[in-house]
């Protein structure tokens, strides 16, 4: 039996990319309350559970490795599916792996690798950059952040990860905006816009016209079938209140 394969090309390439993902953030490792309560969220959102990727917060957990393998079935019998931990020292990240799960380091400890990179000085040093003005909420882009021109195609990505994003055009359905900082949309938002994809809680989401697939700040996220309907078409800020993703109209 032969197989027909090119051996000049290549069978795939790597790609890095930023991903909207739902964190579960346990504070309880008993599997039998994780799951009446899951049997709750079912009642309220049935369409939420429909085979979504979900990581695993076990920060706050002393000894979670030791219930790992059951919270993880808990979840699949309820249409979640587990694909990371987060947190735990050694003894949880053995667990995940013998589990085929992923494993990320504490949220705090990445927190303070990145603040520990300290920008190198010398003749060759970069002067710093003095932030453009645009028009609109907030006035001022900071450095590290990035204006877009135009729309925002179809399968198209679009990110500034180390500070705010500025669209001047529309997101069309299919495209994705991700932004360190803020998301500002000085048109209409039919795809996906994400904020604070390095869990910056006081990030937003500002649009001229709301009729987003999606919007997420800092993890947490509401499709366009969970938006009040009198919302949509409107120029809508979306921010958290309380750890509640909260849409409202721009005065």
């Amino acid at each position: 039996m032969s197989l027909n394969v090119d051996r000049a090309g290549s069978a795939f390439t790597f790609k890095g990319g930023m991903l909207p993902m739902t964190v579960m953030e346990l504070t309880s490792a008993d599997p039998e309350a994780i799951r009446d309560q899951l049997v709750g969220k079912l009642n309220q959102a049935p369409a939420f559970f429909q085979h979504t990727p979900v990581m695993l917060s076990v920060e706050k957990l002393d000894e979670p490795h030791l219930a790992l393998e059951r919270v993880c079935a808990v979840c699949r019998a309820h249409k979640l599916l587990p694909v990371a931990v987060r947190g735990g020292g050694d003894p949880v990240k053995q667990s995940a792996w013998a589990l085929g799960l992923g494993w990320f380091p504490p949220q705090e400890e990445r927190v303070r690798n990145l603040e520990s990179v300290e920008p190198t000085g010398g003749e060759d040093a970069l002067p710093e950059e003095k932030p453009p003005l645009v028009p609109g909420v907030g006035g001022v882009v900071a450095v590290g952040s990035r204006i877009h021109r135009g729309t925002v195609r179809s399968g198209q990505q679009v990110t500034a990860p180390d500070g705010d994003l500025v669209v001047l055009g529309a997101v069309n359905a299919g495209a994705e905006v991700l932004a360190g900082g803020n998301v500002h949309v000085y048109g209409a938002l039919r795809g996906r816009a994400l904020a604070g994809i390095h869990g910056d809680r006081e990030a937003s989401i500002f649009c001229h016209e709301l009729r987003a697939e999606l919007l997420s700040l800092a993890g947490n996220y509401k499709r366009l079938e969970d938006i009040d309907p009198q919302l949509l078409g409107k120029a809508v800020q979306a921010r958290l209140d309380d750890d509640q993703l909260t849409i409202a109209p721009l005065a």
